[in-house]
């Protein structure tokens, strides 16, 4: 098992070892190595090494015979005409760093730069990318050591992969670019020193192999569905916690109504918030029969028989998250373990061209989960109205200004919670706002060789700002119905 892992310094005290070999990397894992504070020792499989060696011989005797391979030794995009000599390949690796060194914007943040390494080394790790073990070991060797690459957030059309971004990524390997390490920036060949690392000079194909894949976009995109799962279960909570202070009907949540119309998501939706509120027998509560008759015509029931939608229909909103969740995670999975470069090589001999950097499920997964967890956050700040304002509250205080102010002489000083429901109001409008797909803006690049993108690198940077937005709103809901929950008793 230890001939499994790069050599290279004292190990520091971790979780059990993390092995990947492309296969059987899991989310949980890679959030866990992405944010845990005992992040596990990362290292190779003996069969991931075993397969990666004899991708790496088709491709020099590939070479040897003098073939035009793409990206190995002929040009990049719309320049594959052009074949170079095969005694040129490390350069072609060099200049394609130099030229995609290009990104813009904020630094991606440290779990999404851990998450970026893990899934590239695991794609890798499936063997069919003609690049050494000692290259995906370092890069691993990296990770492990938390010297983690400046990557600009900005560049990336998602189809070629995530050249821009990943080429951080590729030239810090090389011992060029800036790198976080020990809580600094530094240049990278001074942070591989210090842990005992010696830089790599990149092979025939290995840059590419490096730079033409969708582990940037993905490492956003596995870090917002686990934020957007926490998120369903939040909103859950909050609408058991509203439905209790504004004395609403537990029936609504009751199993039979949601075994009529079946959807998975629901189903657990609405048992999750039936165990939130103890799974009270709720047969006909709320319907308030008391009150008089007007003469002939009506009686005014004391309370509303039906909740308004933001509380009756919750299970409904949350519920589409829940089930956009599952579809994500399953395209997640297969994503991340993936061969997702080009050209691929066959064991067997061949070398293949084909399109699986092409970030398309990536991208429509993260428009869909943006959407859904924007609807929630929208479905939060209108309990939160409901909650706040005296007009629905069914006798809560106004703005749930404490009762000891509101009998008071200067009560109108007080106005509670009245800001803090505006400024939920202001960041789902700036969540709503985000939901455009990203996914519909494909654009024509690289001379019309690339005519055709993904754009899912934005959709997965969208989508982790929509649930940021939402985690704001939730926790602002969270406050006042804890105040509410104050107020009623």
């Amino acid at each position: 098992m230890a001939d499994d892992f790069s050599a290279s310094g004292p190990r520091p005290l971790r979780d059990s070892p993390l092995l990947i070999d492309g296969h059987r990397l899991t989310l949980p894992d890679t959030v866990g190595v992405a944010r845990g504070e005992r992040r596990p020792w990362v290292g190779l499989t003996a069969e991931s090494v075993r397969r990666m060696d004899a991708t790496t011989e088709v491709r020099d005797e590939l070479m040897a015979r003098g073939l035009p391979i793409y990206g190995v030794t002929a040009g990049f995009g719309d320049s594959n005409t052009r074949q170079v000599h095969h005694g040129k390949g490390a350069a072609l690796q060099e200049n394609l760093l130099r030229f995609l060194n290009c990104g813009t914007g904020d630094a991606a943040e440290p779990d999404v730069t851990r998450a970026t390494l893990l899934i590239r080394a695991n794609c890798l790790a499936r063997g069919y990318s003609a690049i050494r073990p000692r290259v995906v070991e370092l890069l691993l060797d990296c990770l492990n050591h938390d010297i983690l690459p400046v990557i600009p957030e900005r560049g990336s059309v998602g189809a070629s992969g995530d050249l821009v971004p990943l080429s951080y990524v590729a030239r810090m390997l090389t011992g060029e670019g800036e790198v976080r390490h020990a809580g600094e920036r530094r240049p990278a060949a001074e942070a591989l020193a210090d842990a005992g690392l010696a830089p790599v000079t990149l092979e025939a194909k290995e840059g590419l192999a490096l730079v033409n894949g969708t582990s940037f976009m993905s490492g956003f995109a596995v870090l917002a569905a686990h934020d957007a799962a926490e998120l369903a279960h939040a909103a859950e909570l909050c609408t058991a916690m509203a439905s209790q202070v504004l004395m609403g009907n537990p029936a609504h949540f009751d199993e039979f109504l949601f075994r009529q119309k079946p959807f998975e998501g629901v189903l657990a939706s609405a048992r999750a918030v039936r165990e939130l509120l103890d799974d009270r027998d709720a047969a006909g509560a709320g319907n308030g029969a008391d009150g008089d008759w007007a003469g002939e015509g009506y009686r005014q029931l004391e309370r509303p028989i039906q909740d308004r939608y933001s509380i009756r229909c919750a299970p409904h909103v949350v519920g589409v998250l829940r089930d956009t969740l599952g579809w994500t995670e399953r395209m997640l999975e297969i994503e991340v373990n993936s061969s997702n470069d080009n050209p691929l090589f066959d064991p067997a001999g061949r070398v293949l061209n084909g399109g699986n950097f092409y970030g398309g499920h990536v991208g429509q997964v993260m428009d869909s989960l943006k959407i859904a967890v924007a609807s929630v956050g929208d479905l939060l700040d209108r309990q939160l109205e409901l909650v706040v304002d005296e007009k629905f509250n069914n006798g809560l205080t106004p703005n749930l200004i404490p009762r000891y102010e509101t009998g008071s002489w200067d009560a109108g000083l007080h106005h509670g919670f009245k800001g803090m429901q505006l400024s939920a109001s202001s960041l789902v409008a700036e969540a709503l706002r985000g939901t455009t797909p990203a996914t519909s803006f494909s654009r024509s690049t690289e001379a019309h060789n690339q005519d055709k993108v993904s754009m899912g690198t934005i959709a997965a940077r969208d989508a982790r700002t929509v649930v940021e937005l939402v985690r704001e709103v939730t926790a602002i809901h969270l406050i006042a119905l804890c105040q509410a929950a104050a107020v009623c008793a």
